[in-house]
């Protein structure tokens, strides 16, 4: 069994539970959007991911328009965030929520001890030398090893991960997702990102949705859920997420509708 079957980490739902669309957005919300997969595509190597100034423009106008409660939620690093958004800074949440910047700038840092991961980080990379196609990401808290390019080395990659969690212990643990494996700081997720923001302003108080595309996402799924918000699954699979979005040219769409004319169909920039 590979890391992005069904089987392993699934969510609680079948792929027809979500329904077609996305939910309504207004000035009250609280907007949580996960990055690749969802604002952007998927790329053969996240440093080829690309974003065009039209989306920064359209993130900083969604901004405005609800008082500054918007954030990132990423497995990127804050770092690697704010290189991709350049010049715009935004509230995010890096590294599966081991790291996390308020809107006003404050850092929180969850990470696990980072000098743990060294030896692990070396393994790593000696495993990459010798399976062409294989990635390592080294985020600081979290080490990110990607198969996109190698999927017959799927299950190499898993065995080793998960070996390698297993020797680091309670303070580490493993988090699959679309043909990655990561080793993050153990009790910090997505869905705990997402519930920090909320207890501060400009979120408190406001009715959370989330959009993300990947198995990562899906803890922020469930924690919108439990808290009455909304949650957007981007693509096929079996989701937690009550509604679905086809993919990030969909997304765009139904963002850049709300800051046009506060209607939030994904079909409303198509209509003439």
């Amino acid at each position: 069994m590979t890391p992005d079957s069904p089987d392993m980490d699934a969510p609680a739902t079948d792929p027809a539970a979500a329904r077609p669309g996305a939910p309504p957005l207004t000035p009250g919300s609280a907007l949580f959007l996960d990055i690749d997969g969802t604002l952007v595509r998927h790329e053969d190597h996240p440093d080829d991911v690309r974003i065009e100034p039209g989306l920064i423009a359209l993130l900083e106008r969604l901004g405005d328009a609800m008082a500054g409660a918007l954030a990132l939620i990423s497995g990127r690093s804050l770092a690697g965030i704010d290189a991709l958004f350049a010049p715009a800074r935004f509230g995010a949440a890096g590294q599966h929520g081991a790291e996390r910047r308020s809107v006003d700038g404050t850092l929180h840092c969850h990470a696990g001890p980072a000098d743990r991961l060294r030896e692990p980080a070396a393994r790593l990379r000696r495993l990459v030398a010798a399976q062409p196609g294989l990635l390592l990401e080294e985020k600081g808290a979290t080490l990110a090893l990607h198969y996109r390019n190698a999927p017959q080395a799927a299950a190499l990659a898993e065995r080793e991960a998960h070996a390698i969690v297993r020797e680091l212990g309670e303070d580490f643990e493993l988090q699959a997702g679309k043909f990655v494996l990561e080793v993050k700081p153990s009790g910090k997720d997505k869905g705990t990102a997402i519930a920090e923001f909320l207890a501060e302003p400009p979120f408190a108080g406001r009715t959370p949705v989330f959009v993300g595309d990947d198995l990562t996402d899906e803890l922020g799924f469930a924690l919108v859920n439990r808290v009455g918000g909304e949650s957007v699954k981007v693509g096929a699979g079996p989701t937690r997420a009550r509604w679905r979005l086809s993919g990030a040219d969909e997304v765009r769409r139904w963002l850049a509708a709300f800051v046009a004319d506060g209607t939030t169909d994904p079909r409303g920039s198509e209509r003439a």
